[in-house]
């Protein structure tokens, strides 16, 4: 059994009110939302119906409308942020800066070792792919090898280019 409909005499003289007065297409229907239900006992199947919405949205016509005529109460939280997070933004960015200091000098920064140790400070197993975010997260991005080691020696390649046996087979 559904829960018994609440109505609030208040709400439904102040949705009559508005209609009455109402300039816009959104404010007539917040309005409508709040009295078919009241003063007809629709369902809100029935309202959805009246006011060529969907049934999900009739609620939120409701909510709207309330929020719209009591502006002391705080608007209800938004879906959105980081509910399932691990660390807080400083926590990570603390957790990456000596990896940070690593890759600057030119060291490659590897996936295993970093999971490996955000799973020994979090105390439980982190599956490779909270890492890869984790690096999204924070501007990180993979890195594809150059295309000359940086310790080569453009000279004596040179030499060796023009000094090497000009027979040479592989084996």
């Amino acid at each position: 059994m559904s829960r018994p409909r609440r109505i609030d005499p208040l709400l439904v003289a102040q949705a009559q009110e508005t209609a009455s007065t109402a300039t816009s297409v959104a404010a007539l229907r917040r309005c409508q939302a709040v009295l078919l239900p009241a003063l007809l006992g629709a369902t809100l199947e029935q309202t959805a119906a009246a006011l060529g919405v969907c049934r999900a949205t009739v609620p939120r016509l409701q909510a709207a409308f309330r929020l719209e005529k009591t502006p002391h109460s705080k608007p209800p939280p938004t879906r959105g942020g980081r509910r399932r997070a691990l660390l807080t933004p400083e926590a990570e960015r603390a957790f990456l800066q000596p990896w940070l200091e690593r890759a600057a000098s030119g060291a490659v920064v590897v996936v295993s070792p970093l999971r490996a140790a955000l799973a020994q400070q979090l105390g439980r197993a982190v599956k490779p792919s909270v890492i890869y975010r984790l690096l999204a997260r924070h501007g990180w991005r993979k890195v594809a090898p150059d295309t000359r080691h940086p310790k080569s020696k453009p000279e004596v390649q040179e030499a060796w280019k023009k000094n090497s046996p000009k027979n040479w087979q592989p084996c």
